[in-house]
């Protein structure tokens, strides 16, 4: 690959990762059409009901927080962590009149250091995001740490063999191997259930998993 292809890879890849400027409004509205089947996927693998408090974790565009927002109802509450700083002041903008109702509260935050109380959520959900995250065990233990004891995860993933074809997975994408991650979320002190999610030009992985 040439250096101006090279650089605009790098540059797709941290725009996907960290969404920012003018380019990362265009990436945020892509990531919401490109990720659609996947959070729609996890929305209903989580059992997300009335009254429950959710939680979208690097949710990017915002898609999933309108999913959880209709799944979750006037007496519920969600959450949504995200490290962006520019998709942080989108959802913002997008939700104010959710925010100021108290039904959304928008976080800054990491899967790493998630800014949430021990056994705080029924549901929570997190697409396309553990290729950005290289510390993948503390990732598990954060995501376990929030849940309640009945309380549900659905972490999305595209498929890592055709994930490694797109070439800007190159730049800084850290594509672990499916089983990897299941052993990391049991390692963690969940059960899993792997779902494949059938989908072109990239099928699913959905990793559903329950406190033991």
């Amino acid at each position: 690959m040439n250096p101006v292809a090279a650089r605009v890879m790098s540059t797709i890849a941290g725009q996907l990762g960290n969404p920012s400027g003018v380019l990362g409004k265009g990436v945020a509205r892509m990531l919401d059409r490109a990720n659609r089947y996947m959070i729609d996927a996890a929305v209903d693998a989580a059992r997300v009901a009335p009254g429950e408090a959710a939680a979208d974790i690097g949710f990017g565009g915002g898609i999933g927080l309108r999913l959880l927002l209709d799944r979750t109802g006037s007496d519920g509450a969600v959450t949504g962590v995200e490290l962006s700083r520019d998709m942080l002041t989108r959802a913002r903008s997008r939700f104010a009149g959710e925010i100021t109702a108290g039904r959304l509260r928008v976080l800054d935050g990491s899967l790493t250091e998630l800014p949430l109380g021990n056994a705080e959520l029924d549901a929570v959900i997190t697409a396309n995001t553990f290729y950005f995250v290289p510390e993948l065990e503390r990732a598990c233990t954060e995501l376990a740490r929030v849940l309640r004891p009945k309380g549900r995860l659905v972490v999305g993933l595209g498929d890592p063999d055709a994930m490694a074809a797109m070439p800007f997975t190159r730049y800084g994408f850290r594509l672990r191997p499916v089983a990897e991650v299941i052993a990391a979320l049991e390692q963690a002190g969940l059960t899993v259930e792997h779902r494949v999610l059938e989908h072109k030009p990239i099928s699913g992985h959905l990793l559903i998993g329950r406190p033991f």
